[in-house]
């Protein structure tokens, strides 16, 4: 069900972007109880000049190592959960990868399930 938007600067090694995308998936699993196997990401690197972002709003201070993770799924997780999820996500590309957790910028886009077609042009979820 989620769909998985992973954006970052240009120049980084497929290794390193795979790693993303499977610290995303694993956490999807572990976090949200995520089925297995339902995994859908888009990793999608672009130039300095069309990647932008505040380097240090809220007072966090960003690199330009920042990644910008943004993952549509069904609405439903309490906020603990999101908390638990920002977390590990941070933490798993921290120690996978050695990336700054402040250069983890996360955004969750919630919808209802019958806003989803996974093929076929019927809503599977759809009661």
């Amino acid at each position: 069900m989620p769909l998985v938007r992973i954006d970052l600067m240009e120049g980084k090694l497929p290794e390193y972007r795979a790693i993303i995308g499977q610290v995303v998936y694993d956490e999807l699993i572990a976090v949200f109880g995520v089925p297995k196997n339902d995994r859908f990401q888009v990793i999608t690197e672009h130039p300095a000049q069309d990647f932008i972002f505040d380097p240090s709003y809220l007072g966090i201070q960003r690199s330009k190592d920042c990644v910008f993770i943004q993952v549509t799924l069904n609405a439903g997780r309490t906020v603990d959960q999101k908390r638990a999820f920002y977390k590990a996500i941070a933490d798993g590309l921290h120690e996978r990868l050695r990336l700054r957790r402040e250069d983890v910028f996360i955004g969750l886009v919630e919808v209802s399930k019958e806003n989803w077609s996974f093929g076929n042009g019927e809503a599977q979820y759809a009661k």
